[in-house]
């Protein structure tokens, strides 16, 4: 198609900005890459500097003699345990510290904060109570 055609065709179509800007897409700065950042810094000439502390260093333990797989087969039967809720997770951590604290007479309903609960959701980043809850 020629530049003619082109340019008829996105006047007529209009723009496609719904369409992902990708480095095919972008201008020759864009640099998307998969989200990796580059490892140093652009001069205002346009020169690139390397630094040595931006570059991303792996560290990979010596495997050998590791009977593990790195991936788990289809074909595995599911697992045993039963799905963590909200209920299990109370009665494992905190149901055995209120009993002791019950039975040795140390127990204060007015205390509970000792326990983790949380009566207001002040300052939190996510606010369990009360808009969030689904209606």
């Amino acid at each position: 198609m020629g530049l003619l055609s082109n340019l008829a065709r996105g006047l007529v179509r209009g723009a496609d900005r719904t369409a992902e800007l990708t480095s095919k897409r972008g201008p020759r700065s864009f640099y998307k890459s998969r989200g990796a950042k580059p490892a140093g810094v652009f001069t205002s000439s346009g020169k690139f500097i390397k630094i040595r502390k931006m570059v991303p260093e792996f560290v990979v333990p010596n495997l050998e003699g590791f009977k593990l797989k790195p991936y788990v087969s289809y074909k595995a039967p599911k697992g045993t345990e039963q799905p963590l809720t909200a209920k299990t997770l109370f009665t494992e951590t905190i149901a055995p510290q209120i009993e002791k604290d019950f039975q040795e007479g140390n127990f204060d309903l007015n205390n509970l904060e000792k326990y983790g609960f949380e009566p207001s959701q002040e300052g939190k980043l996510f606010q369990l109570f009360p808009k969030n809850y689904v209606r």
